[in-house]
């Protein structure tokens, strides 16, 4: 039994048995798959288009809430310490228009995170409903943050142009990415339960 954290056994847990070493191995795993996302990049400015939104989704999903969490917190505070971990294989504390989505991926694995704990993705409604609101997250927490750095930088910063700059163009790649995760989770449960008889 983990010492890390109690919490109900997610996908993950049925290749890796719970042990303190596990958890912090899978923390550590998620972040660093959230790192190799990231350098998947299309360049926009001011937000590029990456792999790290998808990445989000999968490592919450797979880990739960807390470890889901803490493995996004863990690729934050590495990227923020100097680590080339962030797209475009950049680091630092920088106040630039990203950094809200940053601190969105740690509330967005949460909330996937809490409905895997909850054996929501067994089915491809209840996953995707989970990855939607986990999408929101990030987008909750981005776009306040982008608007600001807009109206710092002397750039237009209402609704409308803050929307086309941080979510409009990344909605149908965000449709593509919950679509995926929502049908390779069922999936992948399916083949454990096959696998377990």
């Amino acid at each position: 039994m983990s010492v890390l954290i109690a919490q109900r056994p997610t996908i993950v847990d049925r290749f890796v048995p719970r042990s303190l070493s596990a958890d912090i191995a899978l923390v550590l795993a998620g972040a660093a798959l959230t790192a190799a996302a990231a350098q998947v990049t299309i360049p926009l400015w001011p937000v590029p288009v990456t792999g790290q939104t998808f990445a989000v989704l999968l490592v919450a999903a797979a880990l739960g809430s807390v470890r889901g969490a803490l493995s996004m917190a863990v690729y934050a505070i590495a990227g923020f310490a100097g680590l080339p971990v962030f797209a475009g294989l950049k680091s630092g504390f920088e106040f630039g228009p990203t950094l809200g989505y940053i601190f969105g991926f740690v509330a967005a694995a949460a909330i996937v995170g809490f409905f895997s704990d909850r054996t929501w993705d067994k089915q491809w409604f209840k996953v995707a409903v989970g990855l939607v609101l986990g999408n929101a997250a990030i987008y909750a927490f981005g776009l306040p943050w982008l608007s600001i750095f807009l109206g710092l930088n002397n750039y237009p910063n209402d609704l409308l142009t803050t929307a086309q700059a941080g979510l409009f163009p990344f909605i149908v790649g965000d449709a593509v990415k919950i679509a995926l995760a929502a049908a390779l989770l069922p999936a992948a449960w399916s083949l454990v339960s096959k696998t377990k008889r």
